[in-house]
């Protein structure tokens, strides 16, 4: 009985990190995902939306641009975040002065998660009937007005989703960061869980993990499921 209630102990009872600790941890998770998803938003969805206008048969085709840009997108996202995290790292120095740290992270995710948003765009983009392009300029819509007026409210139920499983492979990735001091949950679970041997730890950054994710994804179901309605 005294081992099961030493187990359950180990398991369930975190002896190196207090409620401090994880709030502590919560937040600087939260900062890294909220900065660079808005930074990644941005230059991913320009990017994601000049693919689709440069694109052959598309409503601007230009071969140079998106020859040089396609290719671009693809070597970024071919590699693994952790590699990126590392190969970037001077060029956060250049920039924060350090190379470590929630905030040097930043730096680091929004150049891994823009392309995979880039992408992420351009096939929602893609899924918009081509009668919608063909209204937008029967209309005599700019090329400015034809994507803003029409091609992204059409697209909007696919982005939500879209942006939400970004989201979530962001937070995946901030886990990762911690592996090289980025704070965060991640970071908790390697320098206090693992390195220092306590189980309940470990335990609790999954759950709140598993706790996030499952509640982003809830929220960008639901507002999905608003706009198809």
């Amino acid at each position: 009985m005294e081992q099961l209630t030493a187990i359950f102990k180990d398991l369930f009872i975190p002896h190196t990190v207090g409620l401090e600790g994880f709030i502590l941890a919560g937040q600087q998770t939260l900062w890294m995902v909220v900065v660079s998803l808005v930074l990644g938003v941005i230059l991913g969805g320009l990017l994601g939306i000049i693919l689709v206008l440069t694109r052959p048969n598309g409503i601007r085709p230009h071969r140079a641009i998106y020859n040089v840009l396609n290719p671009i997108i693809n070597i970024v996202r071919s590699l693994p975040f952790i590699i990126l995290l590392v190969a970037v790292m001077p060029i956060t120095r250049l920039i924060l002065d350090v190379g470590i740290g929630t905030s040097a992270a930043i730096i680091p995710l929004t150049i891994y998660i823009a392309p995979f948003i880039a992408r992420l765009v351009e096939t929602s983009l893609l899924e918009v009937d081509h009668g919608i392009i063909e209204a937008a300029n029967a209309m005599g819509a700019s090329t400015f007005e034809t994507v803003w007026h029409f091609l992204i409210p059409e697209a909007k139920a696919s982005l939500i989703l879209n942006f939400t499983t970004a989201t979530i492979g962001l937070i995946g990735a901030t886990a990762m960061a911690g592996a090289i001091g980025a704070g965060g949950i991640g970071d908790l679970a390697i320098n206090y869980g693992y390195n220092r041997y306590d189980n309940a730890v470990i335990v609790y950054c999954v759950i709140i993990l598993v706790v996030l994710v499952q509640a982003i994804q809830m929220i960008g179901n639901y507002f999905a499921k608003r706009v198809r309605s």
